[in-house]
């Protein structure tokens, strides 16, 4: 975890896609926390609520918000109270992937049609919209961060469609810089290496890439959370003000062998 610091201080930003302590939201979370900015938390439904609110707690955050993000009323709801309450937003922090079961785990050629659509929609069509109302916030510039993995770049046994999706998120993640450049935001991809994080266990055979990870990669070991956090705290502060565009690995050099 990070030391506590303020290089976020007085900065405000919206987390989506916690599901849990291990998430990698929730480092990010915990890390934006130690560095001192003001937090909106959100959760998809009833049900996650109770392992979102420890994390909400732990984090300090100013608000607790109903999000999924295929309701346009609940995304009106929470950007209407962000506004109402802080008047700004500074960072937003995506990190969203859907896929029905049945078409994650089988080939990308026998995915359906529906299924197919509902990742791109939850997986990179949620990171536009919540972009487009993230945008009239940032008045003063701001930080868009959502998170991929390699399987977008490289070909990654049993991550099938997962795949294309994540290289979509990554090519939005390019074509939104480009827009809001020239309004100061800053839009960038984590892209972390496998974690043992419940979304992750939904990718079938999962154990063999955290075998592949700690035998390949550089450094020998897995990335942890609060080291995807400490990277997404840095691409919030003005230290990395000249960084967009990007897709930043935090995976021990796992993406290079």
């Amino acid at each position: 975890m990070l030391p506590e610091n303020e290089l976020l201080k007085g900065k405000k930003g919206l987390i989506v896609g916690i599901a849990k302590a291990q998430s990698i939201a929730a480092g990010c979370a915990m890390a934006f926390k130690a560095s001192g900015a003001e937090l909106c938390i959100t959760y998809q439904n009833d049900k996650a609520r109770k392992h979102v609110e420890p994390v909400a707690n732990a984090a300090g955050a100013d608000m607790l918000l109903p999000l999924d993000v295929t309701d346009h009323a609940q995304t009106d709801a929470v950007f209407s109270e962000i506004e109402k309450n802080w008047g700004k937003l500074d960072f937003l922090l995506h990190s969203i992937a859907f896929c029905p079961q049945d078409d994650l785990h089988g080939r990308v050629i026998d995915c359906s049609q529906h299924g197919f659509g509902l990742a791109m929609d939850v997986s990179v069509h949620s990171l536009i919209r919540l972009a487009n109302r993230a945008e009239p916030l940032m008045q003063n510039g701001g930080t868009i961060l959502t998170v991929s993995y390699h399987g977008a770049e490289k070909v990654v046994d049993h991550y099938n469609v997962m795949g294309p999706v994540k290289a979509a998120l990554e090519a939005t993640t390019r074509y939104l810089s480009v827009e809001l450049g020239p309004k100061n935001i800053r839009v960038n991809a984590l892209s972390p290496g496998p974690l043992q994080t419940r979304a992750a266990s939904g990718i079938d055979h999962f154990d063999t890439l955290i075998d592949d990870a700690k035998t390949r990669a550089p450094l020998h070991r897995l990335t942890t959370i609060d080291e995807v956090g400490a990277m997404a705290a840095c691409l919030v502060t003005d230290f990395a003000r000249s960084v967009s565009s990007n897709t930043a690995y935090i995976d021990g050099g796992h993406h290079v062998v």
